[in-house]
Order: structure tokens, then C-alpha cells, then sequence
């Protein structure tokens, strides 16, 4: 299975100085620490202030991706994203509260222990989208690793939430929040928006889609969670390769593959089977690294001392992963 080669054919020559922005579920977190590892130039526009330690930045949702947007999980909240970031003002206006204090229902994992007021909830919205934009108009390549077809979303209104109300922060109405599985249409319809949307704040922009090697662990739907999983990775994975095929400025590169191909016999897996081990972890990013250096060129790598290219082995279970924590309702209901 080492021997395994040749499972992408890059189309675009990725230079170490060019800018790279990268988003979308939790398992996208390892590829800006991988980029940035090996001498990238990885876009950061939204720092932190001085001196917080690494935990910190993690735990607040710095530095895991080119902005503080946290998991992007769905074609339709990366339409959001985008859609606010040209038109501010579109975003809604609910804030959740608990306990006095405040959470954006966008992000609820941001800040652990919410926000002091509503203005910090909207002057903190304000930066990211204000950052968020800078990453794209600024990058010569995207990377936005597809995760979930489930999602949140208000009856009335149409926005989606980052999660499901009352998991993290606050409550469920069953009058005003509804369940959606996105049907291959609406995941084609919602994907493409975002790339105009992208294309229209930076028409040079070069797209690279693949998608989350993580399987889910709770669905919202009545299968099992296996075919759940297997329905929705499916539906991801033609849309992101039928983009590719149709648009020569999107390539996809087969994260999901080299993870879930049944050669690797569940090896590249945690004991768990459902996240990515270390190794798994190494062995993507060699794959991508090592596709564009057998196509393009060698280029000098940066690898950490441990061979894991960025992966430090102790921070894997650390991602921020908000539906992660659906396991636990899943338990008891």
C-alpha cells in the first residue's frame, strides 16, 4: 500500500511564494499547518494578539484557517460566507444569549465563553468578514475542503447555522429551526454560487476542492450513521469532481481517496476508524506535496523533526470540530 502513487495529476503549479487561503471542515485544519510547515506562504488575515499561547489560539479559532470563520461545513455556508463578505449588511441579526452572555450563531465554538454584548458579537462578525474577503482578493489559490450535506437552518428566514441551536449555545424552536439534507442539486446549485461569488471579489482565483476524509459520527437523518455518511461524501465528492472537470481555474485533489481507499485496510485511521491518525494525516499531505513537486519540480520542503510535515501527533484529537460533539447527544437519544 506504500507503494500507492500517482493519485493526483496537479493542474496548477503552486510556487512557495504564492498565496494560498484555506477553509472548510475541521480536517482543513491540518492543511494550512501543512502549507505553513513546509514554507508556504499560508494567508493569516486575521491575527491574534501577541502572546497567546497555542492552545489559546486554537481554542478561540486562530490561526486553524485563513480567517477566524471556524468550520465551513456545507456548500450553502460557504455561500453565506461569501455572499456576506461582498454585502455586509446581508448578514443576519440574531444573536444567541445565555446567562448574559452573548454568542454568534454563525461561529458558537469561537468563543467558549461568549461574547460580553452584542456589539462585540457584531463588531467581531464585522472583522472576520472584513478578513475573510482580504483572504480571497489576496490569494492566488483556495483550498476548501467540503464536509457535511446536513445542516441548521431557520424556517422562514433560510440562513444556516454553524450547528444545530442549543448543542453549543442557544435554544432549539421547533417552530423556527428546520433540519435539511442537501440533495446533489442543491449542493451543485449552492457550490457554484460560492465560485462566482469568489471569482466576483477575485476573478484570478484558482480553486482547489476536496473533500473531508471524516466520517460522520450522528446523522440527523433516519439511516444509520454509515449510510448516512456514505450518502453525503458521495454527493460531495461528484459535485467537487464535476466542478473540476467543467472549470479549468478548479482543481480536486483526492484527500477522501487516500484515506478511505480500501487498500490502506484502515490503517491511516485513529482506533476509532472515524478520524485520521497522524500518519493518515502525513500521508495526504505527501501525496499532495508529492504530486506537485513529480509534476512541476522539486522544491526545498521544510519538514518538521517528527516526519509528520507540520502534524504534531499530540494535537490531532485537538481540532476544533463542533459536530464532534454531537456524538454526545447521539449517545442518549
Amino acid at each position: 500500500m506504500l507503494d500507492i502513487a500517482d493519485m493526483w495529476d496537479p493542474k496548477f503549479d503552486i510556487k512557495k511564494h504564492d498565496p494560498i487561503a484555506t477553509y472548510g471542515s475541521c480536517f482543513a485544519q491540518h492543511i494550512g499547518k501543512a502549507l505553513d510547515s513546509r514554507g508556504h506562504n499560508w494567508l493569516r488575515c486575521e491575527p491574534a494578539v501577541d502572546g497567546m499561547s497555542p492552545a489559546n489560539l486554537s481554542r478561540y479559532g486562530y490561526e486553524l484557517f485563513s480567517s477566524r470563520t471556524g468550520n465551513i461545513y456545507t456548500t450553502s455556508q460557504l455561500r453565506q460566507w461569501t455572499s456576506w463578505a461582498m454585502e455586509p449588511k446581508e448578514m443576519p441579526s440574531e444573536i444567541w444569549e445565555d446567562n448574559g452572555r452573548f454568542f454568534d450563531p454563525f461561529r458558537p465554538n469561537l468563543e467558549p465563553d461568549g461574547f460580553a454584548s452584542e456589539a462585540e458579537v457584531k463588531r467581531m462578525q464585522a472583522q472576520t468578514l472584513s478578513a475573510f474577503k482580504a483572504s480571497i482578493e489576496k490569494a492566488k489559490y483556495m483550498v476548501f475542503t467540503l464536509g457535511l450535506t446536513e445542516r441548521w437552518r431557520h424556517k422562514t428566514k433560510g440562513y444556516e447555522y454553524a450547528m444545530c441551536p442549543g448543542t453549543i449555545a442557544g435554544e432549539f424552536d421547533g417552530s423556527q429551526h428546520e433540519f435539511s439534507n442537501m440533495s446533489f442539486q442543491e449542493v451543485n446549485e449552492t457550490l457554484q454560487k460560492s465560485v462566482d461569488n469568489l471569482r466576483m471579489i477575485n476573478p484570478d482565483l484558482r480553486i482547489i476542492f476536496t473533500v473531508s476524509p471524516v466520517n460522520l459520527t450522528a446523522t440527523a437523518t433516519q439511516n444509520h450513521v454509515l449510510v448516512a455518511s456514505a450518502h453525503s461524501k458521495s454527493i460531495l465528492r461528484a459535485v467537487a469532481g464535476q466542478m473540476a472537470i467543467l472549470h479549468d481555474f478548479i482543481d480536486y485533489f483526492p484527500s477522501y481517496e487516500v484515506i478511505n481507499n480500501p487498500l490502506y485496510r484502515g490503517t491511516l485511521l485513529q482506533p476509532s476508524l472515524r478520524g485520521v491518525n497522524p500518519f493518515g494525516v502525513h500521508t495526504v499531505m505527501q501525496t499532495f506535496f508529492g504530486a506537485l513537486e513529480g509534476k512541476f519540480g522539486k522544491a526545498p520542503k521544510n519538514v518538521e523533526p517528527n516526519g509528520l510535515s507540520g502534524v504534531d501527533p499530540g494535537i490531532i484529537d485537538d481540532l476544533i470540530c463542533e459536530e464532534e460533539l454531537l456524538f454526545a447527544f447521539g449517545e442518549n437519544s
